[in-house]
């Protein structure tokens, strides 16, 4: 074109289209970028919730309540009254629970799924508080409420049935508070049978624990944890099925070195295998979070229409179809 028409020169053209192209990329990108920010806004929307709406948990520790260290639970005596519990705005799961517990008891639970065995430990532990309907849990004569939940918890043990081990040396799982001298670490671990094992590694108690516990098997795993909660010396050990996913075999170890080596402790047992707790002092059956029969395995057995009765034939009924 002439110098003095109207129509755009040939370079500009060109570096208007070539800008234009650019132009749609930025927009692309600008898009997804909003796009992104707004799903990452939820993780923000949920931080803010749980931040504001969600009630924190109970204080550490409670100095004018939380008795002295080490002159707290000295029998292991626990006490539920009329204790209720819900999971937050959710239905009851305990439903007015009222029972004593003598110290040094074997205690076995048992029920269906959903009964509230597990619910019954997690208000033992107060992860989710009871109700405040007069309800309460004492230990001890010591109403659980009042004292600081790392009081609590540091005086009671737990295997749980899915051990828990930590990936740093084994001497750190077994006393991560360093609160044990070696002599105590090993005659404990002599106690359950795995001191010959961890001798065997080549750094011993200074051997690094795999992520997941990978480096031993799911029945050393769970001796490890017993190992632990014995060296804590408990009046109360929880076990929350903890030999539900280890062979009969092991099974039956493990609950020998258990009877063997917490015998002054109040140990609660929530059965998965009905024929670990027919030997405590008595059982507790729940049903729809309510106490549906609490007795000695015998009595409950001689009882025609007793639910525990009732469980265990189905279960060695269940177990004789599994062996034809």
């Amino acid at each position: 074109p002439t110098k003095g028409s109207e129509f755009i020169p040939a370079e500009w053209l060109g570096l208007a289209l070539s800008f234009s192209i650019e132009v749609s990329t930025y927009l692309k990108h600008g898009v997804r970028m909003i796009a992104t920010i707004e799903a990452q806004m939820n993780s923000v929307e949920r931080v803010l919730y749980y931040t504001n709406n969600i009630e924190p948990e109970a204080d550490e520790y409670v100095p004018e309540h939380d008795p002295a260290e080490g002159t707290w639970p000295t029998k292991g005596e626990i006490q539920f009254q009329d204790t209720s519990m819900r999971y937050r705005d959710g239905p009851l799961v305990l439903k007015d629970i009222s029972l004593n517990v003598n110290g040094g008891e074997r205690i076995g639970v048992a029920g269906r799924t959903g009964s509230g065995k597990s619910s019954l430990m997690i208000s033992l532990f107060r992860i989710s508080e009871i109700e405040k309907n007069g309800g309460k849990i004492l230990i001890d004569g010591v109403d659980i409420s009042k004292i600081g939940v790392s009081t609590l918890r540091s005086n009671i043990s737990i295997i749980p049935q899915d051990p828990v081990v930590f990936s740093n040396t084994v001497r750190y799982n077994l006393d991560p508070f360093k609160r044990s001298t070696d002599e105590e670490i090993w005659s404990t671990l002599n106690k359950v049978q795995m001191d010959e094992v961890i001798a065997a590694l080549p750094e011993g108690l200074e051997e690094q624990v795999a992520e997941g516990g990978e480096n031993f098997s799911q029945g050393q795993r769970q001796l490890l944890c017993i190992a632990r909660s014995l060296l804590r010396n408990p009046k109360i050990l929880v076990m929350d099925e903890a030999t539900a996913s280890i062979d009969n075999a092991t099974d039956a170890t493990i609950q020998t070195m258990i009877r063997d080596n917490f015998a002054g402790a109040t140990v609660l047992t929530i059965a998965h295998r009905l024929n670990t707790i027919m030997d405590s002092d008595r059982v507790l059956i729940l049903d729809d979070g309510r106490i549906a029969e609490y007795d000695s395995p015998q009595v409950l057995l001689n009882k025609e229409d007793s639910l525990f009765r009732g469980m265990v034939e189905k279960s060695r009924s269940a177990k004789e179809k599994g062996d034809l």
